[in-house]
């Protein structure tokens, strides 16, 4: 680098800035503390616009997970010192910079040496380090220098000022005297008031305050550094606008939008304290609640399958299976029906569909880490409320892992109207592949179908609605107020409108109010309306997963929910949204098997017209070999969603496990020699995928 020529190297920032204000630049010290995600791109951001000096403070060393956006993590650097690095970094572009290290990060014991001569102070500490940052700030309005901080927030950057003389940084986001918790909240919602992120998180399990962890994009890390240079670039020459707290900016490329914040007050506005108590509320019940029990490399085999597995779909979210572990690869899955609580679960069946799902994505999980999943099951009668499967793993490292288990977490119910435009060729090939040999998918296309699907799912709301033996799920199943439940169903997800929401809420408070409503005030129509008759147009088309023949034993219940998993996950990665519609199914099959749900006659005589209308649109022969239903299409994915208990909540002792649900009997029965069903795909043997 004996060629180094400055003026050449950063001549071609003359004319955003003169040449005279370049050579300032050259004078200016700035000051960072973290070089990870932010910090790092910080650090060469202002290199290249040609400041000459800086101070950098880290401790930490990269590693792994710092390689999606971190700009000093490559596999070359893992394990070294951060500050190491950025040095070395910087000096490639500038060998005569002026760098002073602080490998030990910024303490009391040299904060005033890591502020000394400084211009500027960016502040791009770990997010959860409120006690380092409350005290750099401090120091800096203390000794009269500009501090920024830009913070990256899903796909954009939140961006505040705090110049000397103006609002300070306690005064904004007033921490002093909070908990570790508290100070998170404060911290998050004052950077950003606007909240442009929250519209498109996908897994809000990965926001985890208690944890200290969150997820995290390079193209935020980047959008950071490019704003917070250009605000740097102005207090530094002294021209131009800043902007300073209590202003701020926020930019989301997601969105597509640019917010400019005013939080007078900081967190002290009015309207600020009642977004923290809302944020409070909902994130105090998740706090608890970890992103992902097993994602270490260092995890079993088996927990990493179980704790990608567990997010198959299931009944109003009920999850109601549990594993125990014997070892590394080697675990029990026990899987329980709900018959005797709830009545849409005719004879255990959906129950075992969802089962089915599971044990799908328990083979792709183990696909996705090198395995091979080798599932038996112990032998059991129709009746037994509890299925116990033994799962042992097998390495196979010529298996080439399914591209479907990639879709397992974001797979999500959309009950929303959809578009209505039909499925392409292509699209419908494709889920045909998915549900494999012995299943087919029938279609219900086109407008006339459309609407007789809906007015029969309208009927059949109607049917759901007024039965008393319904009523006990509706009240339980509803997280009120939610937009994410890991155990039931968020209000949110729901589909109706905020005014519908809290009349349901308000009506199903009691069984005497819901039958009040439904009898003097047409209490079914707008549930009805909103969440059967319009999504049920506005969709692609109506769907029914029908099987070679009928559900008969428990193993056909298991191979169907297998298909109707992979129909799924195949329709999410298509980008097609996606409703099951049971209930019509299950009403036909409480009918076919003349055996009455409701001690009402007329609801039971309405299930009998139901069954009737359904077979007059789809046939007498595919209605009884029927497995499931439901509607699909184009569209927006989910903005709220059932999310899943964390895997420590269902991990059980061998011992514990056939107690659960009040269930010991019928598990207890089982006897310990195994069938084996579905091992899923050999090595040698290629796997379906789809278009």
């Amino acid at each position: 680098m004996g060629m180094f020529n400055y003026d050449e190297a950063f001549s071609r920032n003359i004319g955003w800035v003169s040449e005279a204000e370049q050579g300032l630049l050259r004078q200016k010290r700035v000051a960072i503390a973290g070089l990870g995600g932010v910090g790092g791109s910080h650090v060469l951001t202002l290199a290249r616009l040609g400041i000459g000096a800086f101070h950098l403070a880290d401790f930490d060393r990269f590693d792994l997970v710092n390689v999606n956006r971190q700009a000093g993590a490559m596999g070359s650097t893992l394990g070294r010192p951060k500050v190491e690095v950025l040095q070395q970094m910087a000096l490639d572009i500038n060998p005569e910079l002026d760098l002073q290290l602080f490998p030990d990060g910024v303490q009391a014991s040299n904060l005033e040496a890591f502020l000394h001569g400084v211009d500027l102070y960016v502040d791009s500490l770990d997010f959860f380090a409120f006690e380092a940052r409350r005290q750099l700030f401090a120091a800096c309005a203390r000794l009269g220098i500009p501090a920024i901080t830009a913070a990256p927030l899903g796909m954009g950057t939140a961006f505040l000022t705090f110049l000397p003389g103006g609002m300070s940084f306690e005064q904004y986001f007033q921490l002093d005297g909070q908990d570790e918790f508290e100070q998170g909240l404060r911290f998050l919602l004052g950077l950003a008031p606007a909240r442009l992120q929250m519209r498109y998180l996908v897994d809000p399990s990965r926001v985890d305050l208690a944890a200290h962890k969150g997820p995290s994009t390079v193209i935020a890390c980047q959008l950071c550094a490019g704003v917070a240079a250009a605000q740097a670039l102005k207090i530094l020459l002294g021209r131009g606008d800043v902007v300073a707290a209590p202003h701020g900016l926020h930019f989301d490329a997601y969105t597509n939008t640019l917010a400019r914040t005013w939080l007078p007050g900081g967190n002290r506005n009015p309207v600020q304290q009642v977004k923290l108590a809302l944020a409070r509320r909902l994130l105090r019940g998740r706090q608890a609640i970890p992103a992902s029990t097993a994602s270490a490399e260092s995890a079993s085999p088996a927990m990493q399958v179980l704790d990608l597995a567990r997010w198959a779909p299931s009944g109003d979210n009920a999850q109601s299976w549990r594993f125990a572990v014997h070892s590394a690869q080697r675990f029990t899955l026990y899987g329980y029906d709900t018959r005797q609580q709830v009545v849409y679960d005719f004879d255990g069946r959906p129950s075992r569909i969802a089962l089915g799902g599971l044990i799908e994505n328990i083979h792709l999980a183990a696909g996705r880490i090198g395995y091979q999943a080798e599932v038996s099951r112990r032998p059991a009668g129709q009746d037994a409320p509890c299925q116990v499967l033994e799962v042992n793993l097998v390495e196979a490292a010529h298996c080439l892992p399914d591209p479907l288990a990639e879709q397992i977490v974001t797979r999500s119910v959309q009950r929303r109207p959809l578009s209505t435009r039909r499925l392409s060729a292509a699209e419908k090939t494709a889920l045909q592949a998915a549900v494999g040999p012995d299943f087919r998918v029938i279609w219900l296309e086109g407008a006339r179908l459309r609407w007789a699907m809906a007015r029969l799912l309208s009927a059949n709301a109607k049917i759901r609605l007024t039965m008393p033996e319904a009523y006990p799920v509706h009240r339980d199943m509803v997280a009120w107020q939610a937009r994410f439940s890991t155990d039931r169903l968020p209000d949110q997800a729901i589909g109706m409108d905020p005014l519908g929401l809290r009349l349901m809420r308000w009506v199903l408070q009691s069984w005497p109010r819901v039958q009040f409503f439904n009898r003097y005030l047409a209490g079914t129509w707008l549930p009805r309306l909103q969440l059967d008759l319009l999504p049920g147009w506005a969709c692609g088309a109506h769907f029914l997963l029908v099987a070679d023949h009928g559900p008969a034993s428990v193993d056909d219940e298991l191979a169907a929910g297998r298909a109707l998993q992979r129909f799924w996950l195949t329709a999410t990665q298509l980008g097609l949204q996606l409703q099951p519609q049971m209930t019509p199914l299950v009403f036909s099959w409480y009918v076919a098997a003349n055996r009455r749900f409701s001690q009402q006659q007329e609801v039971w005589q309405a299930a009998q017209q139901l069954q009737q209308r359904l077979q007059a649109l789809v046939g007498e022969r595919t209605l009884q070999t029927a497995v499931a239903m439901g509607r699909i299409g184009a569209g927006k994915p989910a903005q709220a969603r059932s999310l899943r208990r964390p895997l420590q909540a269902l991990l059980v002792s061998a011992r514990e496990a056939p107690a659960l649900s009040g269930m010991a009997a019928g598990a207890a029965t089982l006897v310990a020699s195994p069938t084996v069903i579905a091992e899923g795909p050999r090595p040698d043997q290629p796997q379906a995928t789809a278009a």
